[in-house]
């Protein structure tokens, strides 16, 4: 259960980082909003994990997916270029994130 929840905890990661843009500097009223409410729900829930999961795996893979998301859907949103250097980076993060995910089970 707690990974779902950390798993609840990235996607909210990934529309708190989103939201930054549009928020223009914070000169714009609703994405604003959006980067504070989702910002606050991301951290709350990450924080309900730490009782289970150990701190440093369970922010690692917070983060991780986090920045997966949010290049991804920089690509399919905003049109950011997808190379082969940042497929790559992105393979490490995924291939870091099983790893903890794998060692933070036993």
């Amino acid at each position: 259960m707690a990974w779902l929840v950390l798993l609840a905890a990235a996607v909210f990661e990934i529309a708190f980082a989103l939201s930054l843009k549009p928020s223009e500097g914070f000169s714009r009223f609703w994405p604003t909003a959006g980067v504070l409410v989702f910002g606050v729900i991301s951290v709350v829930l990450l924080s309900r994990t730490l009782d289970r999961l150990p701190v440093g795996t369970a922010y690692a893979v917070w983060t991780g997916l986090g920045s997966i998301g949010v290049v991804t859907l920089g690509v399919i949103l905003f049109g950011e270029p997808l190379t082969l250097a940042r497929i790559a980076c992105i393979s490490l993060i995924i291939a870091g994130v099983v790893g903890l995910r794998i060692a933070g089970s036993t």
